[in-house]
């Protein structure tokens, strides 16, 4: 057997593809960015096809750098962009039409008609999730209904549905395995996470036919092996997890009560609750973190839909920026006096406010407002959203954490992890290895195959690279945060759910 794990992150504006060894450590990165398609207002597509070559090129990149072949990996572990639609032919394996991405709100409306009607008490008591056009169910509907004899085709059989982790899978194993695991079903809104099943209530609801589901998987698994043809010989598929779930397991997050936030795209909070699901009553998520063995662990999760798509905005939308590493010294310089509020609600509001109808924008801007205070709104927007899911999740009965274990992109970024700590009130621990999402997919993966044996091997991989703690003023504090509320109160399209 190998000795290294290769690990697909395929996320939302990039595929990347990291080489790990048996300490967990990364070998290699490579990484490529493909096109973000916008063909109406809130409306986000991906092209599937370009998601999988760009995924097979960094695949292949990574064992050039490693200078490694296949007989040198052990195993492929692969995390995703959750609740991404995919809907393709199975015969040729082409896609019907371009994946819907899950910041997508076209179907705002359908979820509306079906929570008018009374469904959404139902649908969150067997999915944990509400009726937002955020899951892949309304997606998969509007692709049959939109696409020319797509629904026809769908219920004779001859059509496929799944996540990009899904879609992935089946391409690798060259359409041998139609699979996807519990984790990323549980995104889907179709699947009952308490029966561990797809729910044939759900499935007549949102009109989604059986016939194009895959099958359902634990986290640690048996998913096929890839075809010979793309890597040189085969290697076994051993490990998936949605993107969040892959990184609360990457931090080590493997006791209840702990948590993390990952600071990507979106940005994520999730807190392991154990294995009893806990329902919110603030508009949080239940959700599958992980399936080993057939026994599902839960958690509770706020999403909020832009993070550092805002800081990409800022560079691509309205050029303020030419690379994202000059906010921190711009956030820093920016005048303490100003009180200028970023909404980021380019695509609505996640949680805690779920507003597909909110749209963004810039608040208490005066004429001496220049480009450093606009950046250092953006960045403190990221902090503000992240104390509403915080302080939701209390509300839900989680206890006050000790500690915030953060990740992704935005988090090299120091001024961002003290300006966490302050508005949380909360320490803010950064890991030595900040790819725990890709970490995660390994340690599943790594699981299977034999080379880790327990969750509790895994939690002692896990390593600290520096811990922010609070130093604000409270009442400075409070005072910022009742300023961000307002902001968001002025922007909500329905001022009753605030």
């Amino acid at each position: 057997m190998g000795r290294f794990i290769l690990a697909i992150d395929q996320g939302t504006t990039s595929s990347r593809a990291l080489i790990f060894d048996q300490q967990a450590q990364i070998v290699a990165v490579a990484q490529q960015e493909f096109r973000q398609y916008f063909p109406d207002e809130g409306w986000v597509e991906h092209d599937a096809t370009e998601i999988w070559e760009s995924t097979l090129a960094v695949c292949r990149a990574a064992l050039a750098k490693a200078s490694l072949d296949a007989a040198d990996i052990a195993v492929i572990g692969i995390t995703n962009q959750r609740e991404t639609t995919v809907v393709w032919d199975r015969k040729t394996g082409a896609p019907i039409y371009h994946a819907i991405v899950w910041q997508d709100r076209r179907t705002a409306e359908v979820c509306r008609e079906l929570n008018r009607a009374g469904h959404e008490a139902e649908i969150t008591a067997k999915t944990g999730l509400l009726l937002d056009p955020y899951f892949s169910a309304s997606k998969v509907a509007w692709i049959l209904d939109h696409v020319d004899g797509a629904r026809a085709r769908a219920e004779a059989g001859e059509l496929a549905f799944g996540t990009v982790d899904c879609w992935l899978l089946w391409n690798l194993t060259g359409g041998a395995s139609h699979a996807t695991d519990a984790t990323n079903a549980s995104r889907t809104q179709l699947f009952n996470i308490i029966d561990q099943c797809w729910d044939d209530k759900l499935l007549r609801l949102f009109n989604v036919p059986a016939q194009v589901l895959p099958e359902v998987k634990d986290s640690v698994a048996d998913f096929g092996s890839t075809v010979p043809g793309l890597f040189g010989s085969k290697i076994p598929i051993g490990g998936i997890a949605g993107d969040q779930q892959a990184a609360l397991i990457g931090q080590a997050c493997f006791e209840p009560g702990s948590i993390k936030s990952t600071y990507g795209t979106g940005c994520f909070v999730m807190q392991n609750t154990g294995t009893t699901p806990l329902h919110s009553d603030n508009r949080l998520l239940t959700t599958i973190a992980y399936r080993i063995d057939g026994k599902p662990v839960y958690a509770l999760e706020g999403s909020i839909f832009v993070a550092g798509a805002a800081v990409q905005w800022l560079r691509d939308g309205i050029g303020l920026i030419e690379h994202a590493e000059q906010t921190e010294a711009m956030a820093a310089a920016a005048d303490p006096k100003h009180q200028v509020y970023m909404v980021p609600a380019f695509t609505g509001l996640g949680a805690p406010w779920w507003d597909p109808d909110a749209r963004g924008a810039l608040l208490g801007m005066t004429r001496n407002t220049g480009p450093a205070e606009i950046v250092n709104a953006c960045l403190r927007s990221v902090c503000f959203q992240t104390r509403d899911l915080l302080q939701a999740m209390q509300s839900d009965g989680c206890d006050t954490p000790a500690v915030l274990r953060v990740d992704g992109g935005m988090i090299n970024n120091n001024w961002l992890l003290q300006c966490l700590a302050d508005t949380l009130d909360v320490a803010v621990e950064r890991p030595a290895n900040t790819e725990t999402t890709a970490t995660g997919a390994a340690m599943l993966a790594g699981l299977q195959c034999g080379i880790w044996k327990s969750v509790e091997e895994l939690a002692g991989l896990w390593r600290s690279d520096c811990v922010a703690k609070p130093a604000a003023d409270a009442a400075d504090r409070d005072a910022k945060y009742r300023g961000w509320q307002a902001a968001v109160k002025r922007i909500l399209a329905k001022p009753d759910i605030a």
